[in-house]
């Protein structure tokens, strides 16, 4: 009995890994569409959220049962209520993938990002995809250190957010107001994407610890190197 207990607790953890995995692909393939105005790639991400949706329903409903048939406690109670917890930032980070496919549709077959920003958002996208894969591996090796560093690497997509919201503001910007409106959108959705996957890393840290990641004194790097597309913007 105790041996399929853990099981499903390491069924929970693995459902996680999944997720992670499935909107790390829906945003990168979700930034390709809106850059190439790619509509059948659009479509393909905004149909595959549905996959999302069940797997957070499923892992929903196997922690549920977990905590009412085990009454888990200590360690074992923190990792059902995190996962659970991590879930739904991992559904968010689906939703907003799903979001940007979704803009590419709208706009479909013009183009929802100027010529002169697409190197941003697609930094943004590229970032966006690796954060979540980061977060993927936190799952899976519990590695507090990785984890904590998720914040740090968070900065590079603020420094990108910031660096969109300066060409908004800019008065030579000349793609008039429904684009700058998309683009708004757009670094938001990015920006968001990031917080979550830094949520996911930071449950992580509280999983392993019990204490949250904002209490740990971590001496983490704190140099922020240019990100390609950022620079002389």
């Amino acid at each position: 009995m105790r041996d399929a207990y853990h099981e499903e607790l390491d069924s929970i953890g693995d459902g996680l890994v999944e997720m992670a995995r499935l909107v790390g692909s829906a945003i990168g393939r979700a930034t390709t569409a809106i850059l190439d105005t790619d509509l059948k790639l659009a479509e393909s991400v905004i149909e595959a959220d549905q996959k999302v949706d069940e797997l957070q329903h499923d892992l929903e409903a196997r922690a549920i049962a977990l905590l009412a048939r085990q009454q888990p406690v200590a360690t074992d109670l923190r990792i059902v209520v995190t996962s659970l917890r991590m879930s739904a930032d991992l559904e968010r980070s689906g939703d907003l993938a799903q979001h940007v496919a979704k803009l590419a549709r709208l706009r479909f077959p013009e183009r929802a990002v100027p010529h002169d920003l697409h190197a941003t958002i697609l930094e943004m996208g590229q970032l966006a995809q690796r954060l979540m894969a980061k977060a993927a591996e936190v799952i899976i090796t519990k590695d507090v250190d990785l984890a904590l560093q998720l914040e740090t690497d968070d900065d590079e997509m603020d420094l990108l957010h910031r660096t969109l919201f300066q060409h908004l503001i800019d008065e030579r910007w000349k793609h008039g107001i429904e684009t700058a409106v998309d683009v708004t959108l757009l670094g938001r959705y990015y920006e968001r994407f990031a917080d979550h996957a830094v949520s996911v890393a930071k449950r992580v840290v509280y999983l392993v610890t019990g204490e949250h990641a904002d209490e740990l004194q971590q001496d983490l790097p704190t140099e922020i190197h240019p990100v390609a597309g950022a620079e002389g913007a």
